[in-house]
């Protein structure tokens, strides 16, 4: 056998392995996840998450907001772990007060 035969046949069987191993692959059953997923633990009406749409709609505005500030405190210890009060939700009168600023 020259050399060029011998890297031809040795091209084939490595494309027949690739090919062997993505037929494998492709039949292969994906499991279930074993925990639900982050979407499903978080509750359907959270204040904070609320506080933070108000806080985002405010725009540069949410930056001197005292309210604002805090919900980003809050934000901030969840995220990090540490345990702290949960946001109430803001009433919309205190809202519509620093939008005319």
């Amino acid at each position: 056998m020259d050399g060029k035969m011998l890297a031809r046949l040795g091209a084939i069987v490595f494309v027949a392995v690739a090919v062997t191993a993505t037929a494998i692959e492709m039949t292969r059953r994906e499991d279930a996840p074993a925990s639900p997923s982050a979407r499903q633990l978080q509750p359907e009406g959270d204040p904070l998450r609320e506080s933070q749409r108000r806080c985002q709609q405010l725009g540069q505005q949410a930056a001197s907001d005292p309210e604002c500030l805090r919900v980003w405190a809050e934000t901030r210890d969840r995220f990090l772990g540490h345990a702290s009060a949960p946001v109430a939700p803001v009433a919309p009168a205190a809202s519509a007060s620093t939008e005319g600023r």
